[in-house]
């Protein structure tokens, strides 16, 4: 009888993920055990604890070689590390939000920063998965932790629909990601990411049908999570649903852990048949940019406009992933930092709005902000001119990047509707800044302001700033972080 080889497992590449797992598995028992009903707060600050241990146990992996672990089934490179970072920020500023809104909206339970952190560790799983096997269960430990926090403001039964829609869609685009993991093992006899790339060497010139139609299906299972029209319907009523730190976390985090994961699989898996999956994704960046900013336009909920905006932006994110190029990889990082700082601080924003038992989501509440509370409608205008790409705030470097990159990589065509429809979102951005400058309230709405709150706007909207004035540090930080074709 053949003797059974374990094959060797390297737990330091997965030091980060192990952390943070590990840290929410007893955040949840200490929290039952050991922590008040009515001081909640501090399991939320055990947990930011929690993530910023994970980051201190990263860097020492930044000046290791690429290498694998798990029967090459987990990979580390710096390109995994950087979105690890990226996702431990998110994490962190999602719950500081969180902090506060929680008792605020009478919802407050410990394990919604448990949650938070176990999404996380799925976020930084599919950025170091090399196996499609292990993508899937990334994919799944995010989305279920997804389903219960968007249904987290039980009993509002806007936000019981949101969880239920989002389920619904999300176990359906899963059984998507499945049948076409089964297909592509079907046609390469692996799931290994490597190993399909060199198959699909192989079949280029051959029969190649059903390996694309596998790969087809693991693309609608990414649309899906991205929110990639047409199959971002889902997105608007989820959002507005959700509870507002919720919705901030899922318009960054899943988008850039999907995104980073989609990046992998079409570089470096299917590589080789560039030329057949090339049109398919370009197109549908075209469709995102376009319907994502079309439809912000109509939007009068703030919530709502932020939600097509992500869809808007998930079109230009898509750009830096279609470009197989180290360029293309760098301005997809790029892009993710600047828009996940942004888009946070915005959201943030929304919630010093809200009230207790009132959703203070509509234009008309922006009114005369500046009169109110002068330093919110500055920060507020940081977020939204950066989110219009305008100058010199992240939101311009962030769109210059991934649309020099296109050009570069041939798609100047698609790097042309990107400043168009960019054009386009100007107008639903600024008119958030003329109402907030130049019109008087329509109504009393003062905005609730505590210390987490301010400290999150205030460091989103500097960082916003600085990572416009002065793009070098990210930069260097990015092409560190190049996806090399052999890690």
């Amino acid at each position: 009888m053949e003797q059974i080889v374990i094959p060797p497992v390297n737990l330091a590449l997965i030091a980060p993920l192990l952390t943070v797992v590990a840290w929410a598995t007893v955040l949840l028992l200490v929290d039952v055990f050991a922590i008040p009903t009515n001081n909640k707060k501090l399991t939320g600050y055990l947990a930011i604890a929690g993530l910023i241990v994970a980051g201190l146990v990263a860097i020492p992996l930044w000046n290791l070689p690429p290498d694998s672990t798990f029967s090459g089934m987990v990979r580390h490179d710096p390109y995994a590390l950087t979105l690890t970072w990226i996702f431990l920020v998110v994490g962190i500023i999602s719950i500081i939000m969180a902090l506060d809104y929680l008792p605020r909206q009478g919802i407050e339970q410990g394990e919604f920063y448990a949650l938070v952190m176990f999404a996380v560790g799925g976020m930084i799983l599919m950025a170091q998965s090399a196996d499609l096997i292990v993508l899937f269960l990334a994919l799944e430990t995010l989305s279920i932790t997804l389903y219960i926090l968007t249904g987290f403001a039980y009993p509002r039964l806007t936000s019981e629909e949101a969880a239920m829609k989002y389920l619904i869609l999300g176990a359906f685009a899963a059984g998507f990601f499945v049948y076409g993991i089964a297909l592509i093992f079907g046609a390469t006899g692996t799931t290994n990411l490597t190993a399909i790339g060199e198959v699909a060497l192989q079949v280029v010139g051959g029969d190649p049908t059903l390996l694309l139609l596998g790969a087809g299906m693991v693309l609608i299972a990414f649309a899906f999570k991205v929110a990639l029209v047409p199959f971002h319907m889902w997105t608007p009523d989820v959002y507005e649903g959700s509870p507002t730190p919720v919705a901030a976390f899922m318009s960054v985090g899943t988008k850039g852990a999907a995104l980073a994961a989609l990046l992998r699989i079409f570089t470096e898996a299917l590589g080789p048949l560039e030329t057949l999956w090339l049109p398919v994704l370009s197109g549908l960046a075209a469709l995102t940019m376009i319907v994502g900013n079309l439809g912000a336009l109509a939007q009068l909920n703030v919530k709502r406009m932020l939600a097509y905006s992500s869809v808007g932006h998930a079109g230009y994110i898509l750009l830096g992933v279609i470009v197989a190029s180290d360029r293309g990889a760098q301005s997809f990082l790029f892009y993710m930092l600047a828009y996940a700082l942004t888009n946070l601080g915005a959201f943030a924003v929304v919630i010093a709005l809200e009230q207790r038992g009132e959703l203070a989501w509509s234009l008309d509440d922006f009114n005369g902000l500046f009169q109110r509370r002068p330093m919110l409608a500055v920060a507020m205008a940081v977020f939204m001119f950066s989110l219009a790409g305008v100058p010199p705030t992240a939101g311009f470097m962030a769109k210059f990047y991934v649309f020099t990159a296109a050009y570069e990589g041939g798609l100047g065509w698609l790097a042309l509707i990107g400043v168009l429809t960019s054009a386009v979102a100007a107008f639903f951005y600024l008119r958030v800044v003329v109402r907030m400058f130049m019109q008087e309230p329509l109504r009393d709405v003062d905005p609730e302001l505590n210390r987490g709150l301010s400290f999150d706007i205030g460091l989103t909207a500097i960082a916003t700033m600085l990572i416009g004035l002065i793009p070098t540090p990210v930069i260097f930080l990015v092409e560190r972080s190049l996806v090399a074709a052999g890690s």
